[in-house]
Formats: structure tokens, C-alpha cells, sequence
């Protein structure tokens, strides 16, 4: 009902964003857990970076249509809270940023949070595989366009900038004494 034709234009596609769908709540689950200490801004730009080219994938080709009008049920919702709670515990003391609400209708400042932002983005994938692991592959590669377009997009751009904000200060933003003497041990190198 829902697989998409071998030759499709689509099949690629919703294949790649399978993987990279699966690549980035396998990074974000394993950053949340604490087992890359270190390296938590890294993989989570890294894999937030491979996810929007994937989801600019998405936005080049032609609307998805699912041949039916309603969209079959995926199964139980996923569960993010514990992800976004381990994120937000994670990210303490810079979780919470300001961004502007809708950048092309206005200049309205809003509330988000690193953690929200990818539980979000974490939510809308996990609902698309729920649709492609079912056998439903046009119906999942229609939900991760149509979200990507109306949500996870936009919440993982805003997430991968603030994420590349935030590691740039933490490797920028050193004493004077120290960015002197690692001047001078680069220049005399």
C-alpha cells in the first residue's frame, strides 16, 4: 500500500533519510546517555549538520503524495521527555536562547531551548521510521518532507546555530594570557 516503487525517484531518497534519520537519534540518544564526554557539541553538530542536507534533499524534490488521503497509524507516539530531560541537564547554563520567532514575517524575539529543539526534531523522525519500518515507506518519507517543511527543519537550524555558538565560546573565549601565548608558540613554531 504505502512502499514506494523500486526505480522511484523516491526510493533513494526516503532510503537516505532513513539512515539519517537513524544516525541522528542514535548521536543524540548516545550524547544524552553521557557516553561521549568531551565530544557532546561535535557529534551533535556533526549529526545535526548530515540531517539538514538530508532534509534539503527532501525540499528539492516534488511534493510527496501518499496514495491515500489519511495516514495510517504509526503506532504509539515516541517518547522524547527523557531525551529533552537529559539534554536540558546536559546543556544547564546554556540550554535556554533567544531567537527570532519567524525571520521573513517579523522581528519578534521568542523563548527556545537546545534540548526542546532536538526532542523535536527527534519526535518527527522517529514518527516517519515508525512509518517506514511499518512498510509504509511513501507515507514516511511524505512525514519527514511535510515536517521537515513545517518543523524539524527549522528547529535543528536553529539548533545547529546556536550548538556552533556555543562550542565556538567554549574554544574562543579563553584568558588573554592564553590566546597571547598560543599566538606567540604559533607564530615561533
Amino acid at each position: 500500500m504505502g512502499e514506494i516503487e523500486k526505480g522511484s525517484e523516491f526510493r533513494d531518497v526516503a532510503e537516505q533519510m532513513s539512515a539519517q534519520a537513524r544516525a541522528f537519534l542514535s548521536t543524540t540518544a548516545q550524547v544524552a546517555s553521557g557516553a561521549a564526554p568531551g565530544a557532546e557539541l561535535s557529534l551533535l553538530i556533526l549529526a545535526t549538520s548530515d540531517l539538514l542536507s538530508a532534509g534539503a534533499r527532501l525540499a528539492a524534490v516534488v511534493d510527496v503524495v501518499p496514495r491515500e488521503r489519511f495516514e495510517p497509524d504509526a503506532g504509539p507516539e515516541l517518547d522524547v521527555d527523557p531525551l529533552r530531560d537529559a539534554l536540558a541537564r546536559m546543556f544547564d547554563g546554556f540550554d535556554d536562547y533567544a531567537e527570532v520567532v519567524d525571520p521573513v514575517l517579523g522581528t519578534e524575539i521568542g523563548p527556545a531551548t537546545i534540548s526542546g529543539d532536538l526532542a523535536c526534531v527527534a519526535e518527527e523522525l522517529g514518527k516517519g521510521l515508525q512509518h517506514f519500518d511499518e512498510g509504509h515507506e511513501l507515507e514516511g518519507l511524505w512525514w519527514w518532507q511535510f515536517s521537515y517543511l513545517s518543523s524539524w527543519g527549522e528547529r535543528a537550524a536553529s539548533a545547529l546555530r546556536v550548538l556552533q555558538a556555543v562550542l565556538a565560546h567554549v574554544r574562543l573565549d579563553v584568558d588573554d594570557d592564553v590566546a597571547a601565548e598560543a599566538e606567540y608558540d604559533a607564530l615561533h613554531a
